[in-house]
């Protein structure tokens, strides 16, 4: 049976919407959402490496009716595949994280939202339906972390995912050139970009200046662009480690997923927390220039014959097409996160740029799917030719 999955036929790639987004984004949002760690090696490595997985089809094996839905921690998702959490997504463009949330529960994926997002995790538990997950920075005092917990668990939060790769803020040259902060700082080049991006400009005013909706209760009234520079580097300078974790797990009963682990190391160390899950991700090429590339990492990781059953290994960097996805679940993948080509269809199509990115993977995945003759995501393993 022939599935259609609705989209946009303007922008059938992540590429088109890449462009297209480009045009309506001011170019001080634009960059700080594209850009990497230093010479942005990494960052190239996220996507490039998926090119070294080969699939091998048979085309005379017999293949039952696609279901592409994935169950995980308990739910059943329509696809393996999710939104992964964005920061500042309100400046990339206005109402980002809401128009992404909505789609995301309609759609029946999961979303992620930031702690530093620029929508509030009361706010997005209501437009999610309550199926919304949420990303922590760990902040440096633990009473603020003891409430933010407290909040997710009012708004029954499914699923606690916990950032562990960022001991030291990435540096980004794009973001230094553009003196990107928040709220931006508003100098000639940024108001001349602005000017040339119209829509932004005027669903900006309609929305309000973006700011970290989820920290304003913590935040003293009035703060200046200095002050909330020098809130943000005191409450979240620090590196997560065991015994942050250990803390975490004992006072969160939903399942726990460590965002950012990429080696056995740190592995092990998962598992013997008790920790449900663990996203293999490098921050998307934007924290340390030096490392392998995500998939590479899940390759090895997922590889391991000492870790399966044991934890749920997802998979979050450099995905840009329905057959990265597969590639993804052929090494082992159990589930997929995507950051920027969710930026892209929101920046591209506004409103309608959820709705259009998810459609647009899911045909992808349908047709990958058909054409190596499987009916189901676990069955892609099947379908690995070789990692070159």
């Amino acid at each position: 049976m022939s599935q259609k999955f609705t989209y946009n036929t303007r922008y059938p790639a992540v590429e088109d919407l890449r462009k297209q987004a480009k045009k309506r984004i001011p170019k001080f949002a634009f960059d700080y959402l594209i850009g990497g760690a230093n010479e942005e090696l990494n960052l190239a490595r996220n996507e490039n490496d998926f090119d070294h997985i080969l699939l091998k089809p048979q085309y005379l094996q017999a293949s039952d009716e696609i279901d592409m839905s994935v169950e995980l921690f308990g739910r059943r998702y329509s696809a393996p595949f999710g939104v992964s959490p964005i920061g500042l997504q309100g400046l990339m463009w206005p109402n980002a994280p809401e128009i992404l949330a909505k789609a995301a529960a309609e759609n029946d994926i999961p979303y992620i939202l930031s702690t530093v997002s620029t929508s509030s995790i009361e706010r997005i538990a209501e437009v999610s339906q309550g199926k919304a997950w949420f990303q922590l920075y760990h902040p440096t005092e633990n009473k603020l972390r003891d409430d933010i917990l407290r909040r997710l668990t009012e708004v029954e939060c499914p699923v606690l995912v916990v950032l562990v790769d960022v001991p030291a803020f990435g540096l980004r040259y794009k973001e230094i050139k553009s003196g990107l902060s928040m709220p931006p700082k508003m100098n000639i080049a940024n108001i001349l970009q602005t000017f040339a991006c119209p829509t932004w400009g005027i669903e900006t005013l309609r929305h309000g200046i973006p700011s970290f909706a989820t920290l304003k209760p913590y935040m003293e009234k009035g703060l200046d662009l200095a002050q909330l520079g020098q809130f943000m580097n005191k409450t979240f300078t620090g590196k997560v480690d065991v015994e942050k974790i250990k803390a975490i797990r004992n006072l969160w009963k939903g399942p726990l997923v460590l965002k950012g682990i990429a080696t056995d190391e740190d592995m092990q160390a998962a598992i013997a927390l008790g920790v449900d899950g663990v996203i293999v991700s490098n921050h998307g090429g934007r924290q340390l220039d030096a490392s392998e590339s995500s998939i590479n990492s899940l390759i090895h990781l997922a590889g391991n014959p000492e870790y399966k059953n044991k934890i749920k290994i997802m998979l979050d960097g450099g995905i840009r097409s329905g057959v990265d996805l597969a590639r993804a679940h052929a090494v082992g993948s159990e589930f997929n996160f995507m950051g920027r080509p969710f930026m892209y269809g929101v920046g591209a199509l506004g409103n309608a740029g959820g709705e259009h990115t998810i459609n647009m993977f899911k045909a992808h995945l349908f047709q990958v799917m058909k054409q190596l003759s499987i009916s189901k995501i676990s069955e892609f393993p099947k379908r690995l030719q070789k990692v070159l």
